[in-house]
């Protein structure tokens, strides 16, 4: 693996990639869209796509030679050996075409299997949380925590759909989850983006957050900012996350045997599920 020295540099290439991008898509957003119906939702989402990897891919590609940016947002499991940048050009797409403000730029760069550095842009807030492994988590450059409650009881916890038609069996275990936490916490969140529940979790502004599914682009860079800010991110029974998991759970270190307590039985209860 590269020093840290060297990744603080790759991490600066990417802030400048995600904020180029960031701008791009601002000067298409406005609060009055009102896309029409599904079709103009597809059309709309995807000339922002790409708008957005047409300034990403190349700029990314050049900072790690060899490296590859994976375009499909919904790609899962490992890449193996090698240097890879998942983005997704426009984290909260949905959103961004309907006038709303929780959209985002991402860019995380993953080795060997093993995620070492991250950047999200928040165009509209001029916000950027970036992390490499082993450093902590940042915003704007200063350091974020996950939050310190001692007590489940009073979280605010977050879930969300990973994507459109995912299916009954991921729509069930969804419900049942918000059913089960909402005894155990004190407020859920279910909104999407994954990405922007993540981030205030990093920040202690939420204290956890869960996903039925493997989703990366929506994961990964959460992943590394929430454990870099202290936290813990595992799959519902307590293992380590991995990019195989199946589902995820990222909380403040106190809070995990609680939450996934709540889920465990929940995830193990439905057949079928995922694709591998």
């Amino acid at each position: 693996m590269q020093k840290p020295v060297i990744l603080s540099e790759l991490s600066k290439g990417a802030e400048a990639a995600v904020r180029e991008a960031g701008a791009a898509i601002l000067a298409r957003f406005s609060p009055d869209a009102r896309p029409k119906d599904r079709r103009d939702i597809g059309a709309m989402i995807a000339a922002n796509d790409a708008i957005s990897m047409a300034i990403l891919v190349p700029r990314l590609e050049a900072l790690v030679p060899g490296s590859r940016v994976i375009e499909d947002e919904l790609a899962t499991g490992g890449f193996g050996a090698g240097d890879f940048w998942v983005v997704d050009p426009v984290e909260g797409a949905i959103n961004q075409i309907h006038g709303l403000p929780d959209w985002c730029i991402t860019a995380t760069l993953i080795r060997d299997d093993a995620i070492v550095l991250t950047t999200v842009f928040l165009p509209l807030q001029n916000d950027l949380y970036t992390a490499t492994a082993g450093t902590g988590a940042w915003l704007n450059g200063h350091p974020i925590r996950v939050s310190n409650k001692p007590d489940l009881n009073g979280a605010m916890m977050g879930t969300g759909q990973a994507a459109p038609g995912e299916g009954a069996d991921i729509h069930a275990r969804i419900g049942a989850s918000v059913t089960a936490m909402l005894g155990n916490v004190l407020t859920v969140r279910v909104s999407v983006p994954a990405t922007l529940q993540l981030v205030q979790v990093a920040a202690g502004r939420m204290d956890g957050f869960w996903q039925f599914s493997g989703v990366l682009s929506g994961l990964v860079s959460g992943a590394l900012l929430v454990s870099e800010a202290g936290g813990r991110v595992t799959d519902c029974a307590g293992n380590d996350w991995t990019l195989h998991a199946r589902d995820f759970v990222a909380t403040p270190p106190q809070f995990t045997n609680g939450v996934c307590a709540a889920l465990s039985e929940i995830s193990n209860s439905y057949e079928g599920g995922l694709d591998d």
